[in-house]
């Protein structure tokens, strides 16, 4: 920590994520931007949210009266990348026409050649994820992946994976993500779990919290899947909650479910719609912010270490309505400083 930096002033103008003075080469925590929503079948402006939440995270306290200090391990985030944000440009541009159509584009040798070209940039953007991801454990950091939609964060649990056999992901998300090629889109955001089950065997175990909507398939995939995704619907932890239950004894059921390592992949829909009335999908019901940070706390007490995590769905306002930034801003630095406080576990 640089002498001069007072965290308890303002941020001052350029300075980097939530107003702090590290250089990547410097910080622990390292999060990767990747302004990308070329699937996005629903509301748009996701590839937007790494600059929102960037210029909300100077808003943001630094001390934090559950995490302590993260802000002292180091913090920094990477550049916007120029490439991966024209790759989306181009994919969303072919992509379009075929979401219009509900991804039924029969042999339309056009649409077919549209479709087969967001997939390839969509492998694209999965390297360049896993490249970055990789560098970061590589070098003793802790990658914290910042979307765009939540196709994103394939390439840095398939990093994690590698880097952690036997993985578990903490996934928080209204959706179930299992569609297999959602829309004929292999890389959809609709898709993403389904991808890391199949495609990603360093993957244990999948642990949803939140899930509300889910298709037939989904729900014979997890059905199906011995217990490798275990969901926490939730209208269960509704039901729960209105017999009586502490919502302790949910969190802590959560912890359990997971295995030493785990990574956290937090679609913001997993939260009620006021906390992100502007993402892509929002679903009725959902967690409150508190009852998200209840769970990660408790993975955190009962001794597993977040290897790193990443924040999707968040999408700014139309007008410049900063409120979906400013709540993805403290989640993020709450996933942060809980992975900060197990970061030492072997």
């Amino acid at each position: 920590m640089k002498e001069s930096f007072d965290p308890d002033a303002a941020a001052l103008p350029g300075s980097g994520i939530y107003g702090l003075p590290f250089t990547p080469e410097e910080a622990r925590f390292v999060v990767i931007p990747v302004p990308w929503e070329a699937t996005t079948s629903y509301g748009g402006g996701t590839s937007k949210a790494p600059a929102a939440v960037l210029a909300a995270s100077a808003q943001v306290d630094l001390y934090d009266h559950e995490t302590g200090r993260p802000y002292e391990a180091g913090i920094a985030m990477l550049p916007i990348p120029k490439t991966v944000a024209a790759w989306n440009r181009e994919a969303r541009r072919l992509a379009l026409p075929i979401i219009k159509m509900g991804g039924e584009i029969g042999t339309n040798p056009r649409l077919v050649q549209a479709q087969k070209k967001v997939n390839r940039l969509g492998e694209q953007m999965n390297e360049w994820v896993r490249r970055e991801t990789a560098s970061c454990f590589g070098r003793g950091k802790t990658p914290v992946l910042l979307g765009g939609d939540h196709s994103t964060p394939y390439g840095a649990i398939q990093a994690a994976a590698a880097a952690y056999p036997g993985l578990g992901v903490l996934h928080f998300d209204a959706h179930a993500d299992l569609r297999d090629a959602y829309e004929g889109f292999i890389w959809s955001h609709a898709s993403i779990m389904n991808n890391v089950a199949r495609k990603i065997p360093g993957v244990a175990r999948i642990v949803q919290v939140g899930v509300r909507d889910l298709s037939n398939a989904e729900a014979r995939m997890i059905e199906d899947s011995a217990g490798r995704i275990t969901t926490f619907f939730d209208s269960d932890i509704q039901g729960r909650l209105a017999s009586g239950e502490p919502f302790a004894r949910v969190a802590e059921e959560v912890a359990r479910a997971l295995p030493a390592n785990v990574w956290i992949s937090f679609d913001v829909d997993g939260l009620e719609p006021n906390l992100c009335p502007h993402t892509g999908t929002p679903v009725p019901g959902g967690l409150t912010f508190p009852e998200a940070t209840r769970i990660l706390a408790a993975v955190a007490k009962a001794g597993h270490r977040i290897v790193g995590c990443d924040l999707n769905e968040v999408a700014p306002g139309p007008k410049g309505d900063e409120w979906d930034a400013n709540v993805g801003a403290r989640l993020l630095y709450k996933m942060i400083g809980f992975a900060n406080l197990t970061a030492t576990r072997a």
